[in-house]
């Protein structure tokens, strides 16, 4: 580690001059210490490293007098090989990271620690020395190599190879031109170039014969380039008979020794403009950085950022060294031009300006001067002409155009806390920096945009997929915000509006970090919701931050006023929701089938904003939710009256039969089918007597639901008015007939049930078609306890019969519907003798238990799941001493 004072440059160079400047910490004296280096080393004839020096004193004197708050001592020393810049501030136990720790140095968003970063890519060698008092960082940045007596070289080539001149004798015009732009001097190698002799140019506007071609939407020409102190480059002079010769000129601007300014212009045929055209600056060898002559080229290739955000980021940083401004400023043009989105800054709130939006050309805070060169001397005097700079304590600022073929891209723009800091000769300078950059800015601009629409459309595929997979309305919400949620937005809110009539609801709120959504959810309940506005797009709302705050502020005047010192009772958790909803909130409306059904609301945290291409995918995701959400909404709607329906037309409760054990299982096939072809009852008809009926429709569904619901009622009419089970069948065959087109065929088993006083059961039975009823008696044998006849719904004349049947205890009849015997796997059926091979198995079993396990059988006979409707009734008599 050297000690203080040691003047060092390299172990072998030797110092031959140095100066040292001291700094105040305040933000004024970064841009003084640019000034302070630039001159020092411009004055040494080191203009070939100045650029870089400024740039990495202006990152480490910022780090010193911004960061660390601490006045920061600058000392330049040059050596024969370089120069040798050091800054030291008085805060040495700030912990500054090593290269050994990782290959990054920080944080490339934040305004500070890039110092050592810049260091790192820039400098020859730079390193960091500390003592008990103070820290250094210092860099050296090596002089290009020159052949002695010449400013630079190149190899020798064969005669063939070298530059044809016109004439045997090269003619170099020399034109001076004063402070007025009036010709002053015209040598003799101009007139033999132009045709003009000296008396009649003498005195004469250089306008008069420069034929200069202008640059659309700069209004510069040669007058504004004669005011720069250097300049080169190509143009016309109109000779004496009128027509135009192309020169190559190089412009430098002096005074005399009275201070008067003027310009000498070197001027050759452009044919011939190897004989002043500047060469190419050599590259630096110890680290292969092309150096080129133009000071932000210089900036802009060390190395060029390969993304927009790290291009407009060095663009602005390069912009304020230039100038020796405070801060700077970039934004882009929407597609349409008429807004500008903030998109990099550096000496501002950054975070606060991010993505925010000024229109261009009209409306309030209007950025009036966006799409010409415009110097303000004073903001305080025309306040909001930059609604950027608006609070930031800037006063004078200077603003120009990017623009790629006359369409505007874009805004640059330095700014300085005092006033009257900038001239046209400063804004030329910015805009052709401006021009250098735009194509650039544009190229990374289209192709940032071209990967936003890519990933947009992934996104939303995605979210289609999504949201069409579900039929559900909490889970529709729950993806709506689980898909805005980080990727859109910092949190979510969904509200929903049931009816034109109805308000709208807080349905859904999501934040990005799961300890926020309470305080969140607490807030905008206490809070109106957003206007149910048709109008597509998204609009600003501004009632959560406005209410957070609020709410911030009582809560901490009501911790002052009581004292309490309760960690997280008071002020703590409302400044966290103050700052979660603080950015900007939009809410966009849900609008499916010409209604708004609610909208959907998206919020930044504190000063943030959002990108116009986040809002519009964030409004295309809208659409496709809404209708999502409708969607799920009818079928909800629709699922609970089919539902409702279908509950009507199942029987009630069962009642109790004395001696009789009785247990059913209903399935209906088809997802939200309560209610199938398939139907049972078991019903009182009068004291002692019951009627039990299963059956099937022909077919699934709501349609044969229909002629069960017909089935059902009319056989407990019928049995009630005490009629026999053939009668009550016949007068229900005649009931489906007279349904016409409608009708449907119907198997049937219907049966009338009576316990006897010796504790064994009495059935009549009438089997229209339908899987004949079986039998398991004590012993385990089964067998058929009724005969198959004619099914209903086919024919008019019927001749039915009744079969009496008696239960003995023990006994159990079963009663089942073709989905339980046509079970299929494969070519395999489970039929009538499977059917009874499962129930002799049963002997000893309650009523509920054999059901149970015909259930079982049925499902595990095949892996596919059923696909007809399934009803089983099992009655059984218990013996006496059970």
């Amino acid at each position: 580690m050297a000690e203080p004072g040691v003047e060092t440059l390299t172990r072998s160079s030797v110092i031959t001059a140095r100066a040292a400047a001291t700094f105040d910490p305040e933000g004024r004296s970064v841009a003084a210490a640019r000034a302070f280096v630039r001159d020092t080393l411009q004055g040494w004839g080191c203009a070939e490293i100045v650029d870089d020096a400024v740039v990495l004193t202006s990152e480490l004197v910022t780090n010193a007098v911004v960061h660390a708050g601490t006045a920061a001592d600058v000392r330049c020393l040059r050596g024969e090989d370089g120069v040798r810049v050091e800054v030291a501030d008085r805060y040495p136990e700030r912990e500054v990271p090593l290269q050994a720790t990782g290959p990054s140095f920080g944080n490339l968003d934040s305004e500070h620690g890039r110092g050592l970063l810049l260091c790192a890519a820039l400098a020859s060698r730079w390193g960091v020395e500390y003592t008990p008092s103070y820290k250094q960082v210092w860099f050296q940045l090596d002089m290009p190599e020159r052949p002695i007596g010449t400013r630079s070289a190149g190899p020798a080539l064969p005669t063939a190879l070298l530059p044809v001149a016109e004439d045997a004798r090269v003619r170099v015009a020399v034109i001076q031109v004063d402070q007025a732009a009036s010709v002053a001097a015209w040598n003799e190698d101009a007139t033999a170039l132009f045709g003009y002799p000296a008396e009649q140019t003498v005195g004469k506007p250089i306008t008069d014969f420069a034929a200069w071609p202008h640059t659309p939407g700069i209004s510069m020409g040669v007058v504004e380039a004669l005011q720069l102190s250097r300049w080169e480059g190509s143009y016309g002079i109109r000779d004496a008979d009128g027509r135009v010769v192309p020169v190559y000129a190089s412009h430098l601007r002096v005074r005399d020794t009275h201070g008067e300014p003027s310009t000498v212009c070197l001027l050759v045929r452009d044919t011939e403009r190897a004989v002043i055209q500047t060469p190419a600056r050599p590259s630096n060898k110890d680290n292969g950085e092309n150096r080129s002559a133009d000071p932000f080229e210089v900036f802009i290739g060390s190395p060029a950022p390969d993304d927009l955000d790290g291009l407009l980021q060095r663009t602005v940083e390069r912009s304020r060294d230039m100038l020796d401004a405070d801060a700077a400023f970039l934004l882009l043009a929407t597609d349409d031009e008429t807004e500008l989105e903030v998109r990099a800054t550096t000496g501002l709130p950054s975070a606060r300006q991010r993505f925010a939006r000024v229109p261009v050309e009209a409306g309030t805070g209007r950025y009036g001067s966006a799409r010409l060169p415009a110097v303000h001397d004073d903001l305080g005097a025309v306040p909001g002409a930059v609604p950027l700079l608006a609070g930031t304590g800037m006063r004078s600022v200077v603003t120009v155009p990017l623009k790629v073929e006359g369409r505007l891209t874009g805004s640059l723009g330095v700014a300085a806390e005092a006033p009257g800091r900038y001239s046209n000769e400063q804004a030329l300078r910015l805009q052709f920096a401006a021009d250098r950059i735009a194509l650039a800015v544009e190229s990374a601009r289209l192709g940032e945009l071209e990967r936003l629409r890519r990933g947009s459309l992934s996104f939303l595929v995605e979210a289609s997929d999504l949201l069409a997979g579900t039929l559900d309305r909490d889970q529709t919400l729950a993806l709506m915000a689980q898909m805005t949620v980080p990727t859109l937005a910092t949190w979510c809110a969904v509200y929903t509006i049931a009816d034109q009539s109805s308000e709208p609801e807080l349905s859904f709120v999501l934040h990005e970090d799961e300890e926020r959504i309470d305080g969140l959810k607490a807030l905008l309940s206490k809070i109106d919701p957003p206007e149910p506005v048709p109008t597509p797009g998204a609009r600003i709302w501004t009632a959560p931050a406005d209410a957070a705050h609020q709410s911030a502020l009582r809560s901490s005047m009501r911790e002052r006023t009581s004292g309490s010192t309760t960690p997280g009772s008071g002020v703590g958790p409302s400044l966290a929701t103050a700052a979660a909803v603080g950015g900007e909130t939009v809410v966009l409306p849900l609008v499916a089938r010409n209604r708004v059904i609610g909208m959907l609301t998206l919020g930044k945290p504190s000063d943030d904003h959002f990108r116009q291409e986040i809002l519009e995918l964030a409004e295309d995701l809208s659409r496709r939710a809404a209708l999502a959400l409708d969607n799920a909404r009818l079928y909800s709607e629709r699922t609970a009256i089919s539902q409702s329906l279908q509950r009507s037309l199942l029987p009630p409760e069962l009642p109790v039969i004395p001696g009789v054990e009785v247990e059913v299982i209903y399935r209906a096939a088809g997802e939200g089918n309560e209610v199938g072809g398939d139907f049972y009852d078991l019903f009182p008809i009068s004291d002692g007597t019951y009627g039990f009926a299963i059956g099937d429709v022909c077919g699934t569904g709501p349609e044969a639901a229909a002629v069960t619901g017909l089935a059902r009622h009319a056989l407990r009419l019928l049995a009630r008015e005490g009629l026999g089970g053939p009668a009550v069948l016949e007068r229900l065959n005649a009931a489906i007939l007279d349904e016409g087109p409608r009708s449907r065929f119907l198997t049937l088993l219907y049966g009338e049930l009576r316990p006897q006083d010796d504790g064994s059961a009495r059935l009549t039975m009438v089997c229209a078609g339908h899987p004949l009823p079986l039998r398991l008696r004590q012993d385990g044998s089964v067998e058929a306890a009724a005969e198959p006849q004619t099914l209903l719904g086919v024919m008019d004349d019927l001749d039915l019969y009744e079969q009496t049947v008696t239960l003995d205890p023990g006994d159990v009849l079963l009663c089942v519907t073709d989905g339980v015997t046509e079970r299929r796997e494969g070519t395999r059926m489970l039929g009538d003798d499977g059917l009874a091979e499962v129930l002799a198995t049963c002997t000893g079993l309650t009523a509920g238990a054999v059901a149970a396990r015909i259930l079982r059988a049925v499902e595990r006979f095949a892996a596919a799941p059923a696909s007809d409707d399934m009803a089983i009734v099992a009655l059984r008599v218990p013996e006496p001493h059970a």
